[in-house]
C-alpha cells in the first residue's frame, strides 16, 4: 500500500517526537534500524546513509568530545590528560544524546529520499497551505537525495587529484573534513539553481496555487495519521508531567 504524503510525514515526524520525549536508548536504537530497514526495502538506503552520516557524523563527534571529555558529574574516570578526563557517565551521557538525535533525524531523512515531492506539493495545496510553504519544503527535500551523489563525486574528483582513504579511522575522519566542505557549497549552489526554477514557476507566490496533481487520500490512512498524532502529544504528556513535582515516568 502506497502511503499518502502526509501520512510518511506524520509517521516519521511522530517518531522522532516519540523518541525524544522517552528518552529511551533501546527505543531509538528500534527506531534508527526500522527507518534504515525501510530505506533499504524502497532502494534509498545508500542515500540514507550517506546523509545521515553527513548530518550525524559531526554531531556525535562533537558529543563525545565535549561530554566524553568534559563532563563535570562523571567519576569514573577511565583516562586523564590535565584538565580533560575521559569518563564512563560523560561517554554514557553522549551515547544517549546521539541515539536521541539519531531517532530524530534517520526517520526523517527517509522521508525526504522516499516521499514522492510533488504528491507532497499537491497534498498540502489541496489543504490550503500557501504556495511560499510548498516552495520551502520543495527545495529542500529535493536537496536531501542528492546528498549521497554530490558526496560521491567529490570523493571521486579527490581521489583523482591523489587523495588515499585507508581504513583506520582517523584517516577516514581526515578524508570526511575534506569532503564536508565542497559538498555544502555544491549542496548551497544546487539550492540556488532549484530555488530560481521553483520561484520562475510560482511557488513563492502568497496566493494559494491551483494543483492539477490528485493525490488520493483514502479513509484509513487519514485514521492512522490522527492516531499517529495523537499517540505522540499522549507520550509528550506524559513526559511533561513526569518533570513535575511528584510525577513519575
Amino acid at each position: 500500500m502506497k502511503l499518502h504524503p502526509l501520512t510518511s510525514l506524520a509517521i516519521a515526524g511522530s517518531a522522532a517526537v516519540v523518541t525524544t520525549a522517552a528518552a529511551s536508548v533501546p527505543l531509538s536504537l528500534a527506531v534508527m534500524a526500522t527507518a534504515a530497514a525501510l530505506s533499504f526495502m524502497s532502494g534509498r538506503g545508500a542515500q540514507v546513509l550517506a546523509a545521515s552520516a553527513m548530518i550525524l557524523v559531526p554531531l556525535c563527534l562533537a558529543l563525545f568530545m565535549v561530554h566524553g571529555l568534559f563532563f563535570p558529574e562523571g567519576t569514573t574516570v577511565i583516562a586523564q590528560w590535565g584538565p580533560a578526563r575521559v569518563t564512563i557517565e560523560g561517554l554514557t551521557f553522549a551515547a544517549e544524546r546521539a541515539s536521541r538525535i539519531g531517532a530524530a533525524v534517520v526517520p526523517l531523512l527517509v522521508f525526504s529520499c522516499t516521499v514522492s515531492v510533488p504528491d507532497l506539493v499537491a497534498a498540502l495545496s489541496a489543504r490550503g497551505v500557501s504556495g511560499r510553504v510548498a516552495f520551502v519544503l520543495a527545495a529542500t527535500l529535493a536537496l536531501v537525495p542528492a546528498i549521497g551523489q554530490q558526496q560521491l563525486r567529490i570523493r571521486q574528483a579527490q581521489e583523482a587529484r591523489g587523495l588515499v582513504i585507508r581504513r583506520h579511522l582517523p584517516s577516514r575522519i581526515a578524508a570526511f573534513r575534506l569532503q564536508a566542505l565542497p559538498l555544502v557549497l555544491s549542496l548551497v549552489e544546487e539550492a540556488s539553481g532549484r530555488a530560481q526554477a521553483l520561484e520562475a514557476r510560482g511557488f513563492v507566490s502568497a496566493a494559494r496555487p491551483t494543483s492539477y496533481r490528485q493525490v488520493q487520500d483514502p479513509l484509513p490512512q487519514r485514521i492512522l495519521r490522527w492516531l499517529v498524532l495523537l499517540c505522540a502529544a499522549v507520550v509528550v504528556g506524559l513526559r511533561l508531567s513526569s518533570s513535575l513535582p511528584g510525577g513519575n515516568w
